[in-house]
């Protein structure tokens, strides 16, 4: 009998193990998803050297809709004169198409914006990459800081990212956005949560070690 309980002891000890670590597990993902929905109201918007705006699909050589909300903030910031200099990233998709740098660069070419304050990057897929590759922008420029423009939501991890690749960035989210219902926002949300944790992880694996000139 006492080997039976004995027994039975350790499943519950284990069972509680168990439960407190799910428990903490959740604690710590409901408190990053609330990190990503505060962070997405800050905006530190002051003059920069650059504004590097994060890529976002397209649709032939036009910006889909949340690409297009970017694009206007960047070219409000500019008009605005917090910067003379705009940086658009994003490579082609899967089809081959357009670059998203292109695509953003011709609407903001109709927009007025001279041709000579405008840097594309042709080469990223995801967003680590649109800050890795307009940092090496940035360097071979020589500007110092940026304006980091992309989604409200989207802001967290951007700017972690930054801080990543040694940027002196500043948060300057779209004042407007395509994600406005709660249907669209909440699956934008969680993909942010599950990249976000997944970089914050990565990072502690990979620091970043700057690229060799071959």
């Amino acid at each position: 009998m006492t080997g039976k309980k004995d027994t039975c002891s350790k499943k519950r000890t284990v069972l509680i193990a168990v439960l407190a670590l799910a428990a903490l597990i959740l604690t710590y993902i409901v408190c990053e998803i609330l990190s990503i929905v505060i962070y997405s109201s800050k905006d530190e918007t002051r003059d920069a050297d650059c504004i590097i705006v994060l890529g976002a699909a397209v649709y032939g050589d036009s910006p889909s809709p949340v690409f297009r909300e970017r694009i206007e903030q960047g070219i409000r910031l500019y008009n605005g004169g917090y910067s003379g200099k705009i940086i658009f990233t994003g490579g082609s998709g899967s089809d081959g198409g357009m670059a998203e740098s292109e695509a953003a660069k011709k609407y903001a070419l109709e927009k007025g914006i001279p041709e000579e304050d405008i840097f594309t990057e042709t080469r990223s897929t995801i967003t680590q990459e649109n800050l890795e590759f307009a940092m090496e922008i940035m360097d071979r420029e020589g500007f110092e800081t940026a304006l980091i423009v992309s989604d409200p939501l989207h802001m967290r991890r951007a700017m972690t990212l930054a801080e990543y690749y040694g940027i002196e960035a500043y948060s300057s989210p779209t004042s407007t956005t395509m994600y406005r219902s709660l249907g669209t926002q909440f699956p934008f949300l969680m993909r942010e949560a599950y990249y976000y944790i997944g970089f914050k992880f990565y990072r502690i694996f990979y620091p970043y070690t700057p690229r060799t000139a071959s």
